[in-house]
């Protein structure tokens, strides 16, 4: 058996960042902290701490740090139902990407949180990279483009998203005057949400099967992004309700090519009152907004 307080000590330095932050998170000293880890390493024979700043996990490390935050969540949910608990609502951290959380997810999640009394901690990140947090362990449950399970976790389809390539109908005159194609899309800027987002690129993939570097902008905001292809920055790929949003009007430039992405929602497989009603809230809303 692993000793509960092996496993928070655990998982308090590679949230505080360091043994220092975690002797007093955990009030013990810095020299404990170190104590229980060496002798948590040294029972199971494995390196579990990357003694960086700020410090990490190794590979076997993210396997304890994942089943330390299962143990917490269920020891808070069981005394949550045995009315021990004195602290507000059970913790659940989620990953979500950006344009699910500006637009569908979080009334499925406020619905949640009321229902079942829950603390939200929402990380945001691309629907690509939100797998990766599930595996390092730092969420519960993400909402994510993989459709394979991340070890340990279950994963459901929840529906798809579409993209569609827009902007200004000035924009699209002075720059696709007779339609998208390869030299036009090379000339005419793009707006990305950040290096990490691709989804414009795979769009221009679609269209002129090659690799090309049109002049790029990047604004890393759900409604920011929107509002700067509405002002005739670039273009963009934008969901159907924010082509349809109030404001100066947009036009698709290749009506005939949209871009679908998947969504999936993968959680620890395990049974949690707090994780389940998410999940329900989710899948229902899922089916309404997604295609």
């Amino acid at each position: 058996m692993i000793a509960s307080e092996s496993l928070a000590t655990l998982q308090a330095v590679v949230d505080e960042g360091s043994l220092d932050a975690a002797a007093r998170t955990l009030h013990i000293t810095p020299s404990a902290v170190s104590q229980r880890l060496k002798a948590l390493e040294q029972r199971l024979g494995r390196v579990l701490l990357v003694r960086s700043k700020p410090a990490r996990p190794t590979e076997a490390g993210v396997v304890l740090l994942r089943l330390a935050r299962q143990q917490a969540l269920l020891e808070r949910e069981a005394l949550a139902e045995l009315g021990l608990d004195e602290r507000r609502g059970v913790e659940v951290s989620l990953a979500i990407n950006a344009d699910s959380l500006a637009t569908w997810i979080l009334p499925p999640l406020v619905r949640a949180a009321e229902r079942a009394g829950l603390l939200l901690d929402i990380v945001r990140d691309d629907q690509d990279d939100t797998a990766a947090r599930l595996a390092a362990g730092s969420v519960m449950a993400a909402l994510t483009s993989e459709a394979t399970p991340v070890p340990g976790c279950r994963s459901v389809l929840l529906g798809r998203m579409t993209y569609r390539a827009a902007a200004t109908p000035e924009f699209a005159r002075r720059w696709f005057p007779d339609g998208v194609s390869a030299a036009s899309l090379a000339g005419a800027p793009v707006i990305d949400f950040d290096r990490r987002d691709d989804l414009q690129t795979r769009f221009v993939r679609s269209i002129t099967r090659a690799a090309i570097s049109p002049p790029r902008h990047r604004i890393p905001g759900a409604a920011d992004f929107a509002d700067a292809v509405r002002a005739g920055l670039g273009w963009a790929m934008l969901l159907d309700h924010q082509l349809a949003a109030p404001g100066p009007e947009l036009v698709e430039i290749a009506p005939e090519k949209p871009l679908s992405i998947p969504l999936y929602w993968q959680q620890w497989d395990l049974r949690s009152s707090a994780l389940d009603a998410i999940a329900d809230e989710v899948r229902a809303a899922a089916a309404e907004a997604l295609s």
